[in-house]
């Protein structure tokens, strides 16, 4: 079977590009320029060079069965709001658009459990859908709007089918992710102190697998939490500290703090030139924790739960691999 991929550039296209490959498919893989493609060098793909909006997407889709869908622009930057709807919503409706007209059999398309929201439960499931005004920032919203664009398309009588990853961890962490970013300023002991907030984490190779598994055994208009385990930042670096024989940051400093530094380098100093290094609305997310619960997936598609402290590890290596720490 021949698939096309977007995205799989990125840090979970390169993994899902990579279990494609070990599992017998013909990979074309949509790439902007041939900068991009590090991630993808000496592997057995066909590029083709082209954006979401190319005018031949389609064209560059034929005699493909099966779409992933994976390519999103992520910022949490204010001044990035206008490339997030760009690229995530347009974009997303311009995909399906080329795919339908290139006959696409089946679409799995890669949202983000930052589509879902928060609720007030102790983990967020599948069922749950926060209002787009109570999303905190722009990525956010630009997501949940991307999904509207998915499942306007299930309504069209196209195959579909979700997927929600929750945050991933493991090799080929590029650009670097946020978490990626985490552990490398763990790793070059740039973290003296951590914000109180939690996460869901997963292997991404298991979230590479559930891309697979939404193919093979996903309902069509149905998301997927592609999830693991729920750990505050705490645990998260403690466990790196015991992999690496690092000290753990020295404790917590309070919201007060880096939303302060953030709401002054973007609101204050980035109209002056300056670049900021905090995210506003990265601090607002941190104030709420991300906790999610991937059973349905793990259910209905088999969804794989490896121990996240092997992502962890995997990780470190693959950073100290590729010199991105000494």
């Amino acid at each position: 079977m021949r698939v096309f991929v977007t995205g799989g550039t990125g840090f979970v296209g390169a993994n899902l590009v990579r279990l494609l490959l070990q599992e017998g498919y013909t990979v074309r893989a949509l790439a902007r320029g041939t900068s991009s493609l590090k991630n993808l060098q000496g592997l057995g793909v066909e590029v083709v060079l082209g954006d979401l909006g190319a005018p031949n997407l389609a064209m560059q889709m034929a005699d493909c069965q099966v779409l992933f869908h994976v390519a999103a622009h992520y910022s949490l930057w204010q001044t990035d709001r206008k490339a997030l709807y760009q690229h995530n919503v347009l974009g997303t409706r311009q995909v399906l658009a080329a795919a339908r007209q290139a006959g696409i059999e089946r679409t799995v398309y890669t949202s983000s459990v930052a589509a879902i929201g928060v609720s007030s439960d102790t983990a967020t499931t599948e069922a749950h859908q926060s209002p787009v005004e109570k999303l905190v920032g722009h990525y956010k919203k630009s997501k949940f709007l991307a999904e509207q664009e998915a499942m306007q398309a299930v309504q069209m009588g196209q195959d579909v089918v979700i997927v929600n990853p929750t945050t991933p961890i493991g090799p080929w962490d590029i650009k670097p992710t946020p978490t990626g970013d985490i552990i490398l300023r763990f790793l070059r002991r740039q973290m003296p102190f951590y914000l109180n907030t939690g996460l869901n984490f997963i292997d991404v190779r298991d979230v590479a697998r559930g891309h697979l598994l939404a193919l093979e055994r996903g309902r069509s208009g149905e998301r997927y939490i592609l999830g693991h385990q729920n750990l505050s930042l705490k645990d998260l670096l403690h466990r790196l500290a015991t992999l690496t024989g690092l000290g753990a940051p020295l404790g917590t400093v309070p919201a007060w703090l880096p939303l302060g530094v953030a709401w002054l380098e973007e609101r204050v100093l980035a109209p002056l030139g300056k670049a900021p290094t905090v995210p506003l609305d990265g601090v607002r997310m941190a104030k709420q924790f991300m906790y999610y619960d991937a059973a349905k997936a793990v259910r209905e598609l088999g969804l794989p739960q490896t121990e996240v402290t092997i992502a962890l590890k995997d990780a470190v290596d693959w950073f100290v691999a590729q010199g991105y720490v000494a």
